[in-house]
Protein backbone atom coordinates (compact mmCIF):
# COMPACT_ATOMS: atom_id res chain seq x y z
CA UNK A 1 0.00 0.00 0.00
CA UNK A 2 0.95 3.76 -0.41
CA UNK A 3 3.10 4.93 2.27
CA UNK A 4 1.00 8.28 2.13
CA UNK A 5 -2.36 6.28 2.44
CA UNK A 6 -0.82 4.29 5.31
CA UNK A 7 -0.45 7.21 7.28
CA UNK A 8 -3.68 8.72 6.69
CA UNK A 9 -6.02 5.79 7.68
CA UNK A 10 -3.63 5.09 10.71
CA UNK A 11 -4.09 9.17 11.61
CA UNK A 12 -7.88 9.07 10.41
CA UNK A 13 -8.22 5.57 12.48
CA UNK A 14 -6.53 7.07 15.75
CA UNK A 15 -8.06 10.60 15.37
CA UNK A 16 -11.62 9.70 14.75
CA UNK A 17 -13.05 8.61 17.76
CA UNK A 18 -14.63 11.33 20.20
CA UNK A 19 -12.40 12.89 22.77
CA UNK A 20 -11.27 16.35 24.25
CA UNK A 21 -9.37 17.96 21.45
CA UNK A 22 -12.29 17.19 18.84
CA UNK A 23 -15.04 18.27 21.36
CA UNK A 24 -13.40 21.04 21.56
CA UNK A 25 -12.24 22.18 18.18
CA UNK A 26 -16.46 21.21 17.11
CA UNK A 27 -17.73 23.43 19.96
CA UNK A 28 -14.96 26.36 19.24
CA UNK A 29 -16.33 25.66 15.67
CA UNK A 30 -20.32 26.49 16.85
CA UNK A 31 -18.86 29.65 18.49
CA UNK A 32 -16.92 31.26 16.47
CA UNK A 33 -18.16 30.18 12.89
CA UNK A 34 -15.88 31.03 9.85
CA UNK A 35 -13.26 31.94 9.29
CA UNK A 36 -12.44 31.64 12.91
CA UNK A 37 -12.76 28.67 13.19
CA UNK A 38 -10.31 27.77 10.94
CA UNK A 39 -7.45 28.88 13.13
CA UNK A 40 -8.52 26.83 15.95
CA UNK A 41 -8.66 24.19 13.67
CA UNK A 42 -5.17 24.67 12.23
CA UNK A 43 -4.02 25.41 15.54
CA UNK A 44 -5.27 21.52 16.88
CA UNK A 45 -3.72 20.45 13.52
CA UNK A 46 -0.47 21.94 14.54
CA UNK A 47 0.27 20.39 17.62
CA UNK A 48 -0.53 16.76 16.31
CA UNK A 49 2.14 17.38 13.68
CA UNK A 50 4.36 18.96 16.31
CA UNK A 51 3.74 15.21 18.27
CA UNK A 52 4.02 13.56 15.59
CA UNK A 53 8.04 14.82 14.25
CA UNK A 54 9.11 14.67 18.17
CA UNK A 55 7.68 10.84 17.80
CA UNK A 56 9.60 10.61 15.07
CA UNK A 57 12.22 11.77 16.16
CA UNK A 58 12.77 9.18 19.48
CA UNK A 59 10.03 10.44 21.69
CA UNK A 60 8.29 7.34 21.17
CA UNK A 61 11.26 5.13 22.67
CA UNK A 62 11.36 7.36 25.66
CA UNK A 63 8.12 7.36 26.12
CA UNK A 64 7.89 3.33 26.67
CA UNK A 65 11.34 3.62 28.71
CA UNK A 66 10.03 5.69 31.22
CA UNK A 67 7.28 3.95 33.14
CA UNK A 68 6.57 7.18 35.16
CA UNK A 69 5.69 8.93 32.86
CA UNK A 70 2.28 8.00 31.62
CA UNK A 71 0.86 8.27 34.86
CA UNK A 72 2.15 11.69 35.21
CA UNK A 73 0.86 12.48 31.68
CA UNK A 74 -2.48 11.04 32.93
CA UNK A 75 -3.05 12.69 35.89
CA UNK A 76 -2.27 16.11 34.56
CA UNK A 77 -5.08 15.17 31.78
CA UNK A 78 -7.50 14.35 34.04
CA UNK A 79 -6.83 18.11 35.64
CA UNK A 80 -7.05 19.92 32.58
CA UNK A 81 -10.47 17.89 31.51
CA UNK A 82 -12.28 18.57 34.95
CA UNK A 83 -11.21 22.50 34.75
CA UNK A 84 -12.60 22.50 31.19
CA UNK A 85 -15.55 20.39 31.80
CA UNK A 86 -16.83 22.45 34.67
CA UNK A 87 -16.44 25.73 32.57
CA UNK A 88 -18.85 24.11 30.13
CA UNK A 89 -21.12 23.32 32.57
CA UNK A 90 -21.00 26.42 34.32
CA UNK A 91 -21.46 28.46 30.86
CA UNK A 92 -23.93 31.10 30.40
CA UNK A 93 -26.72 31.37 27.98
CA UNK A 94 -25.28 33.09 24.77
CA UNK A 95 -26.78 35.76 23.33
CA UNK A 96 -28.17 35.37 20.06
CA UNK A 97 -25.55 37.69 18.40
CA UNK A 98 -22.61 36.21 20.06
CA UNK A 99 -18.75 35.97 18.60
CA UNK A 100 -15.65 35.80 19.62
CA UNK A 101 -13.32 39.11 19.43
CA UNK A 102 -9.60 38.80 18.85
CA UNK A 103 -8.69 38.26 22.05
CA UNK A 104 -11.05 35.78 22.38
CA UNK A 105 -9.86 34.01 19.69
CA UNK A 106 -6.24 34.12 21.28
CA UNK A 107 -7.62 32.52 24.56
CA UNK A 108 -9.42 29.82 22.30
CA UNK A 109 -5.95 29.42 20.72
CA UNK A 110 -4.24 28.74 23.74
CA UNK A 111 -6.91 26.54 25.10
CA UNK A 112 -7.05 24.45 22.23
CA UNK A 113 -2.96 24.32 22.38
CA UNK A 114 -3.77 23.02 26.27
CA UNK A 115 -6.47 20.19 24.91
CA UNK A 116 -4.08 19.19 22.17
CA UNK A 117 -0.71 18.79 24.00
CA UNK A 118 -1.74 18.05 27.60
CA UNK A 119 -3.61 15.08 26.52
CA UNK A 120 -2.48 12.07 27.16
CA UNK A 121 -4.59 9.81 24.93
CA UNK A 122 -3.21 12.20 22.30
CA UNK A 123 0.32 11.95 23.18
CA UNK A 124 0.54 8.23 23.45
CA UNK A 125 -1.54 8.12 20.09
CA UNK A 126 0.93 10.46 18.26
CA UNK A 127 4.54 10.07 19.72
CA UNK A 128 3.89 6.28 21.09
CA UNK A 129 2.01 5.18 18.02
CA UNK A 130 2.43 7.45 14.98
CA UNK A 131 5.98 8.50 16.02
CA UNK A 132 7.67 4.80 16.42
CA UNK A 133 5.16 3.65 13.39
CA UNK A 134 7.06 6.48 10.81
CA UNK A 135 10.29 5.56 12.66
CA UNK A 136 10.24 1.43 11.93
CA UNK A 137 9.36 2.77 8.25
CA UNK A 138 12.47 1.83 6.75
CA UNK A 139 11.28 3.30 2.92
CA UNK A 140 8.98 6.35 2.65
CA UNK A 141 9.15 7.21 6.31
CA UNK A 142 8.29 11.34 5.20
CA UNK A 143 4.85 9.99 2.50
CA UNK A 144 4.32 7.75 5.70
CA UNK A 145 4.27 10.77 8.05
CA UNK A 146 3.02 13.66 5.75
CA UNK A 147 0.10 11.43 5.87
CA UNK A 148 -0.66 11.33 9.15
CA UNK A 149 0.07 15.17 9.34
CA UNK A 150 -2.60 15.17 6.77
CA UNK A 151 -5.43 13.46 8.55
CA UNK A 152 -5.29 15.72 11.09
CA UNK A 153 -5.78 18.59 8.79
CA UNK A 154 -7.99 17.24 7.04
CA UNK A 155 -10.09 15.80 10.03
CA UNK A 156 -9.87 19.60 12.29
CA UNK A 157 -10.88 21.75 8.87
CA UNK A 158 -14.13 19.09 8.92
CA UNK A 159 -14.87 19.85 12.28
CA UNK A 160 -14.27 23.18 11.85
CA UNK A 161 -16.79 23.42 8.87
CA UNK A 162 -18.54 21.17 9.99
CA UNK A 163 -19.60 23.38 13.60
CA UNK A 164 -19.63 26.47 11.68
CA UNK A 165 -22.64 25.43 9.15
CA UNK A 166 -24.21 24.26 12.35
CA UNK A 167 -24.21 27.04 14.20
CA UNK A 168 -26.34 29.13 11.66
CA UNK A 169 -29.19 26.22 12.71
CA UNK A 170 -28.26 26.08 16.59
CA UNK A 171 -30.55 28.56 18.95
CA UNK A 172 -28.66 29.92 22.25
CA UNK A 173 -30.43 27.87 24.25
CA UNK A 174 -29.36 24.82 22.31
CA UNK A 175 -25.82 25.93 21.99
CA UNK A 176 -26.29 26.19 25.80
CA UNK A 177 -27.25 22.71 26.45
CA UNK A 178 -24.30 21.47 23.69
CA UNK A 179 -22.04 23.28 26.47
CA UNK A 180 -23.38 21.65 29.00
CA UNK A 181 -23.54 17.91 27.03
CA UNK A 182 -19.82 18.63 26.28
CA UNK A 183 -18.66 19.38 29.71
CA UNK A 184 -20.49 16.37 30.72
CA UNK A 185 -18.15 14.21 27.74
CA UNK A 186 -15.82 15.98 29.11
CA UNK A 187 -15.60 15.18 33.00
CA UNK A 188 -16.25 11.11 31.89
CA UNK A 189 -13.11 11.31 30.02
CA UNK A 190 -11.42 13.41 33.05
CA UNK A 191 -12.34 10.08 35.42
CA UNK A 192 -10.99 7.74 32.54
CA UNK A 193 -8.04 9.25 33.00
CA UNK A 194 -7.99 9.49 36.63
CA UNK A 195 -9.28 5.88 36.97
CA UNK A 196 -6.30 4.57 34.56
CA UNK A 197 -3.83 6.69 36.42
CA UNK A 198 -4.91 4.94 39.70
CA UNK A 199 -4.74 1.65 38.21
CA UNK A 200 -1.27 2.43 36.71
CA UNK A 201 -0.31 3.39 40.84
CA UNK A 202 -1.65 0.22 41.55
CA UNK A 203 -4.60 2.10 43.77
CA UNK A 204 -7.38 0.07 42.13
Amino acid sequence: MNHFLSGLILGLGLILPIGSQNIYVLKSAIRMRLPRSLVIALVAASCDSLLIIIGALGASTALAAAPGLRPALLIAGAGLLFFLGIRALRSPLPEADESLGEDNLAKACLATVSASLINPHAIIDTVGVIGLAISSVTDGAFPFGFGAVSASIVWFMFLALAGSLLASRLTSKTRQWIDRASGIILLFFGLRLAWEALVLFGLM
